[in-house]
């Protein structure tokens, strides 16, 4: 009778362990690392332009449209688009069973909605694009209509390629939702908002087991900024965080030394975003073409991916990604120190002795980078002796991302580093980012912040933007580049890999070339 009680007590203690266990796993929180801290989770007419924003809204959230690898546009929540011949009216026909996270089933009139309002908050960023940037900045939307509940049927003033693209990043919310958004975030995506500690940044989230293309393995994440290179070193190597998506202030040694330990893998992918040099053209020396082309000779994109990215990148000839369908690299500037210096004589700026790497310019040219990337911190010192050795002095300085863009926006800047996540993967980002109606003003949030205008290049971007005929728009894209190339308000420096710092027991990793989140909902944990 003993025994049995002896062994009854065991295997009920060896129950309990087996439930316990159980518990604490399914308990388990899987913990993400973000660069930067997150601002905003409003998805619709939120101000912000912070690319970790977007990271998250990914997982909340489902647009009408998404990217494919080929950064093609292709359904998400609709399931089919249809153009008009005069590619006027866009039809989209929505998923079924496509429920929101209050249980509300997805319909048209939901994406009436979104859109409405985003169209009515023309001063967000993300409706900004939805109106010309000439004249009077009429709407391309004419009409929005939901004539059934699983049809919406958009109505454009005349054609407009882009209405594709800047649906993308539109994430569609339930009708009467909005208000609410920035708060309790309610979409279709496949996890649910729990809770967000704005004063920390630290959002939660649960599974959405409903979602449609099936639920994610990982059943509760936290998402937590890490801005601080070596408090994330750390983090990885206790075990607190399991996942460091393209994370940008660690070093790319730094990265090299994670993969070699035993808790840790390091895996790399090809990137499709952009790193770039900056020039404000209205600012003197960098006002002269000249001279921000003999900065372009005498940078060593090569021997910095190389040596100091640890092949961790690219070389970038355009602001397009090698896969867009309308790449063209236009002006290619190999390093070339010798004709750095030539073009600079030639302009007037002459080496004082002529013997050695004096200085041209009186004062340094400002050099503004991120105090959150590690990397930039590193590149741009190279980069600071590159041009020296040509005779161009700069002095670096150091800003917070928010505070750098501000000023770039305002035009307080001289050259400046800087990224472009997803939006450089389509060609109407050129109009964006360099078409003269698009220069920062009192009362527009215009993305040129190079502060660059050419008449010509504003005809062929404005032209391509209503064409129909991709071949046609290709030829005035490429033309656009040559431009772009020759003119250099901006130089694309490199493509960087999509980094990604994980535990060695989560598994299933594959990120595509714009380093979207969605590949999260894959994710496998040993």
């Amino acid at each position: 009778m003993r025994r049995s009680s002896i062994g009854f007590l065991v295997l009920f203690s060896l129950l309990l362990l087996t439930i316990s266990s159980s518990c604490k796993r399914s308990n388990n929180v899987f913990t993400i690392a973000l660069y930067e801290k997150i601002t905003s989770l409003d998805p619709v007419t939120a101000v912000d332009t912070i690319a970790a924003n977007d990271r998250v809204r990914v997982l909340i959230f489902n647009s009408l449209v998404k990217k494919n690898e080929k950064y093609d546009y292709v359904p998400d929540l609709a399931s089919n688009i249809q153009v008009s011949p005069d590619g006027a009216v866009y039809t989209f026909s929505l998923r079924d069973n496509v429920k929101f996270h209050n249980g509300h089933v997805l319909n048209s009139a939901d994406v009436k909605y979104t859109l409405d309002s985003l169209l009515a908050k023309r001063g967000a960023p993300k409706a900004a694009s939805f109106f010309e940037s000439t004249g009077e900045k009429a709407a391309y939307v004419k009409s929005i209509e939901a004539p059934d509940p699983k049809t919406v049927v958009i109505t454009l003033t005349k054609p407009w390629q882009a209405l594709l693209s800047n649906l993308v990043s539109v994430g569609i919310v339930a009708q009467g939702t909005l208000e609410s958004q920035q708060d309790h975030p309610i979409g279709t995506g496949f996890y649910k908002f729990v809770r967000f500690d704005k004063a920390q940044g630290v959002i939660d989230l649960e599974s959405n087991d409903d979602y449609w293309e099936g639920a994610p393995s990982i059943k509760a994440i936290r998402i937590r900024p890490v801005d601080d290179a070596n408090a994330l070193q750390a983090e990885l190597n206790s075990g607190r965080v399991d996942l460091a998506p393209l994370p940008t202030n660690l070093s790319p040694d730094t990265l090299v030394s994670l993969g070699k330990q035993p808790a840790l893998k390091v895996e790399q992918f090809p990137g499709a975003n952009l790193i770039y040099l900056n020039f404000n053209v209205e600012a003197a020396p960098l006002n002269n073409v000249a001279v921000r082309q003999a900065i372009a000779y005498a940078i060593d994109r090569e021997k910095i991916i190389s040596q100091l990215l640890q092949g961790q990148a690219t070389i970038a000839h355009s602001i397009l990604p090698e896969g867009s369908w309308a790449y063209s690299p236009g002006q290619k500037y190999n390093f070339d120190p010798a004709k750095a210096k030539a073009i600079l004589d030639q302009a007037g700026f002459r080496d004082p002795d002529g013997d050695g790497p004096q200085m041209r310019f009186s004062q340094p040219i400002v050099y503004k980078i991120s105090s959150s990337s590690s990397a930039a911190r590193q590149y741009a010192g190279v980069i600071q002796d590159n041009l020296k050795q040509v005779g161009i002095p700069v002095s670096l300085e150091t800003i917070e991302t928010p505070i750098l863009i501000s000023q770039q926006t305002n035009g307080q800047f001289q050259l400046a580093s800087g990224s472009w996540v997803g939006g450089n993967q389509d060609p109407i980002f050129l109009r964006d980012l360099f078409d003269s109606h698009e220069i920062p003003t009192a009362d527009h949030r215009g993305r040129n912040r190079s502060r660059y205008a050419n008449p010509e290049f504003d005809r062929l971007v404005e032209e391509a933007a209503v064409t129909t005929d991709r071949e046609k728009a290709f030829g005035l894209y490429s033309r656009a580049q040559d431009i772009i190339s020759r003119d250099v308000p901006m130089l694309p420096l490199w493509y960087p890999a999509n980094m990604i710092v994980s535990r060695r027991n989560v598994t299933n990793i594959k990120v595509d070339g714009s380093g979207d989140w969605s590949f999260i909902r894959n994710l496998k944990v040993q």
